[in-house]
């Protein structure tokens, strides 16, 4: 692995995208999807059904991209100080001793993040918006990288507790794997477990190298057209009576950074529309909420926020 200068992004982003797709397989929308998150520093959520590779994903994402990797089985006995860590007095020194716990990694998988009280849950806060905890009155800055890749049951499963709107709104996407398709089914059913190739997968990426795209993503252009386009798909959201409740400012900044991200997966230094349409329903589908019931963004409403907002 070459640990210098990136000087084509497209070229590693699609050897990245490549090894993830031989352990994912007919998945290379959601890969990508994945992919753009975290290098426009976003968190993760993917909800699915068990048995689709939700957890695999997170595996191949961390090994792939060469970070530390942890791993949190969320359920409802699951306290706050198991997450973050406990002080713990130490006869031989006399003192109390901070044991972190395994949200100081760069990349945390929060497994069935759902089936944990809402407490719980809200450990979970601080960590994702300020890349930092606070333990027992003291703040404790977290690695560098940082991702939180959660993992989520459907709501309408036994022993779930939904997250509230403030956590939904930390994660910068939320994605859905999705039954496989006839063919990569098939290859999945006669080829080996997919669990056991993680270890032999190779990092692609440092962190060194993931900061380089990511601060190079930070320049990738977008037009004043464009800026117009997506303050009109935020106010269109706002007026219009299919929703509860419109996109925030930070929702449009999401959209902007993650459209960027998936520019860069293109090989181009610019957004163009087809950029911000691919990304959309991933970063504001948990974000929106039908006027009609209580689930987030239907397919449905967001399609026709697509279809009723012009593009330039």
């Amino acid at each position: 692995m070459d640990t210098g200068v990136i000087s084509d992004p497209k070229a590693i982003l699609d050897e990245v995208t490549s090894q993830i797709s031989e352990v994912i397989l007919g998945k290379q929308i959601p890969i990508q999807l994945a992919l753009a998150c975290l290098l426009a520093r976003g968190h993760l959520l993917i909800e699915d059904i068990p048995g689709v590779g939700k957890t695999t994903l997170a595996h191949a994402l961390a090994s792939t991209l060469g970070l530390q990797f942890s791993r949190i089985q969320f359920t409802s006995d699951l306290l706050p100080a198991d997450i973050l860590g406990i002080s713990v007095y130490e006869q031989a020194s006399g003192s109390f001793a901070f044991h972190p716990g395994p949200i100081f990694a760069q990349v945390v998988l929060a497994d069935e993040v759902n089936r944990a009280t809402p407490k719980t849950q809200s450990a979970l806060l601080e960590s994702m918006e300020e890349l930092q905890v606070t333990v027992e009155g003291e703040t404790r800055k977290l690695p560098d990288p940082f991702f939180v890749i959660a993992t989520q049951n459907p709501t309408y499963q036994i022993g779930t507790f939904p997250l509230p709107e403030s956590q939904l709104d930390r994660f910068l996407m939320r994605i859905h794997l999705g039954y496989p398709d006839t063919q990569a089914e098939r290859a999945l059913l006669a080829g080996q477990d997919r669990r056991r190739m993680l270890p032999n997968l190779s990092s692609v990426l440092n962190p060194a190298q993931l900061a380089q795209l990511q601060t190079r993503l930070e320049k990738i252009h977008v037009s004043a057209a464009l800026l117009d386009y997506v303050q009109a798909l935020l106010i269109y959201s706002r007026q219009a009576a299919d929703f509860a409740m419109g996109l925030s400012p930070r929702a449009g900044l999401a959209l902007l950074r993650a459209a960027r991200a998936w520019a860069m997966l293109e090989g181009r230094d610019h957004i163009l529309p087809d950029d911000i349409q691919i990304v959309l329903p991933s970063v504001v589908n948990h974000r929106l909420r039908s006027a009609t019931d209580s689930e987030t963004g239907s397919t449905e409403n967001l399609s026709r926020l697509l279809l009723e907002v012009p593009i330039p």
